[in-house]
C-alpha cells in the first residue's frame, strides 16, 4: 500500500465493505420491525435472512463469470446499481404494506451485495504485498465492523421508534391497527432511500477511476471450470467453514433483539444500543486481531477465537439476565475475524482458480438462509430462544476444526502452492 496507484482504488473497494456492513446489520432492525408489523412467528421473521443469503447462493457464480469476463470494475459498479436499486424497493414496499415485497426488496439488495463481495474480498487481497494479503483483507473488512457499530443506532433511532406496543395496538379499532402498522412501515423510507443514493453515487465514483488491474501469473493456465476448482481441499474445507460461519454470525446479530429482549428482558430500543456494542466489539476485534497476525498464524488465532466461541455459546444458552448479553458481545468479538480469514485462507494460491474459489465460497454464505431458520425452528419448539445458540455452537466447532488442518494446502501435480497472491 505504499504506492499512490493503490491507495485511492484501496480506499474505495474499502468503501464497500462499510456498505454493505450496513445494509446487513439494518437487518436485525427490520426482523423485529417486521415481525410485529406482519404478526410473524421467529421462524417466519428469519424470511427476512432467507431472502439476502439465498440470494448469494444464485448470484455467486453469475458474479464470478462477470469477473473473468468484464473484469472487477463493471463488476462492482453492477453491484452498486443493483445494491442502489433494491434499496429504493423499500418506498413501494412500505407504500404497499405487503411482507413478500419487502423480502423481493431484501433480495435483489443481496444480489447487487454478492457481486460486490466476490469482486472486493479477493481485490482487496491481491492489491498488494502478496505476504500481508490476510491481514490487508481483515483490515478492510474492520470497515464492515465500524458498520455494524453504526447501523443499529442509526436504524435503532429512525425504525423502531415510531413503534406501538401490543397493549396499545390491541386497544385500536381495525382500521386504526392498519393505519398505525402502515405509519411503522413507513420508518424505513428515509434510511433505505439516502442509502440508494449514496450507493448511486460511489458508483460514478468507481466509473470515473481507474482501478489497477490484478492479473493472472503467466505460467498459469486459465481454469477450467467451477468442479476444477473444487479439487482444491483446502477451498472445500473454506466453503464448508464459510457456510457455517456465516450462519452462526446471522444468527447471532439478526436475532440479537429478540434474544436480549427475552434472555435479559430489555426493551427493543435499549436492545438496539447494546446490538451497537456487539457491533463495536466486532470492529475491535477486527483490528486487535489484524495486529495479532503480525505474530501469530492467521489459522491458529481462527481455531482459537472459534474455542473460545463455543465456550461462549454454552453461555448463552444456559446464562440468565444481562450475562447473556455480555456473553453475545464476547461472541461478536471473537467472531471478528473468521470471514476475512477463511475467505484468505480459503482462495490462497488457487492460481487460475481464483475467481472460481471466490465465488463458491460467496455461495457458502446461503449458510445465512439455512441456519437462522434452524435457530427459529429451535426457538419456537421449545419455546425458549436461548435454546438455539445450540446452532452457533456446533458452527463454531466447524470453524475450528477448519483452522487446525482444514486450511492447509495440499500439494499435487496440478496443486503447488506458490508464494503469490495473483
Amino acid at each position: 500500500m505504499t504506492k499512490n496507484k493503490t491507495l485511492f482504488p484501496f480506499i474505495l473497494i474499502t468503501s464497500l465493505f462499510f456498505l454493505w456492513g450496513f445494509a446487513h446489520n439494518l437487518d436485525p432492525i427490520l426482523i423485529p420491525h417486521l415481525k410485529k408489523s406482519f404478526t410473524l412467528t421467529t421462524v417466519q421473521a428469519t424470511l427476512v435472512d432467507s431472502a439476502v443469503f439465498i440470494a448469494y447462493f444464485l448470484m455467486a457464480l453469475p458474479a464470478g463469470f462477470i469477473m473473468k469476463k468484464y473484469g472487477y470494475k463493471t463488476g462492482i459498479i453492477t453491484g452498486l446499481l443493483i445494491f442502489a436499486f433494491g434499496s429504493y424497493l423499500f418506498i413501494p414496499a412500505a407504500n404497499t404494506q405487503q411482507y413478500t415485497f419487502f423480502l423481493v426488496a431484501l433480495f435483489i439488495i443481496a444480489c447487487g451485495l454478492t457481486i460486490l463481495e466476490t469482486a472486493a474480498n479477493p481485490y482487496a487481497s491481491s492489491l498488494g504485498d502478496p505476504a500481508t494479503s490476510t491481514q490487508r483483507l481483515n483490515f478492510a473488512q474492520s470497515f464492515n465492523g465500524l458498520a455494524a457499530t453504526l447501523a443499529p443506532i442509526i436504524g435503532g433511532r429512525i425504525i423502531l421508534t415510531k413503534g406501538y406496543t401490543p397493549a396499545q395496538l390491541s386497544a385500536m379499532t381495525e382500521e386504526g391497527r392498519k393505519l398505525a402498522l402502515a405509519a411503522e412501515a413507513s420508518s424505513v423510507k428515509t434510511p433505505y432511500f439516502i442509502l440508494g443514493s449514496v450507493l448511486v453515487f460511489i458508483a460514478i465514483l468507481f466509473a470515473f477511476t481507474r482501478l489497477p488491474r490484478i492479473q493472472q501469473h503467466e505460467g498459469h493456465a486459465a481454469s477450467k471450470n467451477i468442479f476444477h476448482a473444487l479439487k482444491h481441499r483446502h477451498l472445500a474445507w473454506g466453503v464448508a467453514a464459510q457456510f457455517f460461519y456465516v450462519g452462526a454470525q446471522v444468527c447471532v446479530f439478526s436475532l440479537f433483539i429478540l434474544y436480549a429482549t427475552k434472555s435479559a428482558r430489555l426493551t427493543e430500543v435499549q436492545t438496539t444500543y447494546y446490538l451497537s456494542l456487539c457491533g463495536a466489539a466486532f470492529l475491535i476485534g477486527r483490528f486487535i486481531g489484524t495486529f495479532l497476525m503480525r505474530y501469530y498464524s492467521s489459522a491458529v488465532l481462527l481455531a482459537v477465537y472459534a474455542g473460545i466461541n463455543i465456550l461462549l455459546s454454552a453461555i448463552a444458552i444456559f446464562g440468565h439476565g444481562m450475562i447473556t448479553v455480555y456473553t453475545v458481545i464476547g461472541i461478536c468479538f471473537f467472531m471478528s475475524i473468521m470471514f476475512p480469514t477463511i475467505f484468505a485462507l480459503g482462495i490462497k494460491d488457487l492460481k487460475a482458480d481464483t475467481e472460481f474459489g471466490s465465488s463458491l465460497i460467496i455461495m457458502s454464505i446461503v449458510g445465512g438462509a439455512v441456519l437462522p431458520r434452524a435457530f427459529g425452528y429451535i426457538s419456537d419448539v421449545t419455546g425458549n430462544i436461548q435454546n438455539g445458540y445450540v446452532v452457533p455452537l456446533v458452527c463454531f466447532a466447524i470453524v475450528a476444526l477448519f483452522g487446525l488442518k482444514g486450511h492447509r494446502v495440499k500439494v499435487g501435480p496440478e496443486n503447488v502452492p506458490v508464494s503469490t497472491i495473483l
